[in-house]
């Protein structure tokens, strides 16, 4: 009762709409939740496959939402990723592994591995954002995940105003396996963010391959349109 009373005064807010949440609501209220962009590409056509070169093999490419500039799902990932909110990714990841299970995907996967960031990064965030997104997708879809297996081994500069080949040239050969006896044969779903050019999962996908992954996929928690 004395935690209604505070509520009146001092109520939890919706991350996207700033209204209220109802005491069974957890960051995101029901019509926000409705009301997310979803891309459907785990049924539909996936719109973000062409953002991959020829070198890559992969079965799917998928991303559960659409990033619009000042929309619904801006607004979530800055609480996710710079207010501290890892939660929100967790949150969002199960729900998105929700979708993809009732669509038979758990049959497709047997490892999820998060992009990594380089350690400067992580101790400046205080966490790695794809964990937390690839984590719910794991819980949902009953598939293990780890994110002990890929390390960055060094720093990327940021990819704005970089044309593709630039791009390409800034993140290549960033990664490496720690573990290649976990990949070997295995069918690996590489799980980022928010999918902008596509050269970082590009070049974490290719060290995978080289290190005998035996099929790859891709998810992202939103693609930039």
């Amino acid at each position: 009762m004395f935690q209604d009373f505070i509520s009146l005064f001092f109520p939890n807010c919706c991350f996207t709409c700033e209204g209220p949440l109802l005491k069974s609501e957890e960051y995101i209220c029901t019509k926000c939740i409705y009301d997310l962009p979803k891309t459907n590409e785990h049924i539909e056509q996936p719109a973000f496959q062409n953002h991959f070169g020829v070198h890559v093999n992969f079965k799917y490419a998928l991303s559960y939402l659409k990033f619009i500039k000042k929309g619904k799902v801006q607004k979530l990932m800055h609480k996710f990723k710079y207010d501290h909110f890892p939660e929100i990714g967790n949150t969002l990841g199960k729900w998105y592994g929700a979708d993809l299970k009732e669509h038979g995907y758990q049959n497709e996967i047997d490892l999820i591995l998060p992009i990594p960031l380089h350690e400067n990064k992580l101790k400046q965030r205080g966490f790695n954002q794809s964990d937390f997104f690839a984590l719910g997708l794991s819980q949902s879809l009953d598939v293990p995940f780890s994110n002990k297996i890929i390390a960055r081994s060094t720093k990327s500069e940021t990819q704005t105003k970089k044309g593709r080949l630039a791009r390409w040239k800034n993140v290549k050969e960033i990664f490496l396996v720690l573990d290649e006896l976990s990949v070997i044969g295995k069918r690996v779903l590489l799980v980022d963010d928010v999918i902008t050019t596509g050269s970082t999962l590009e070049s974490c996908a290719l060290t995978l391959q080289e290190s005998g992954c035996g099929e790859l996929s891709f998810a992202t928690l939103a693609v930039a349109k």
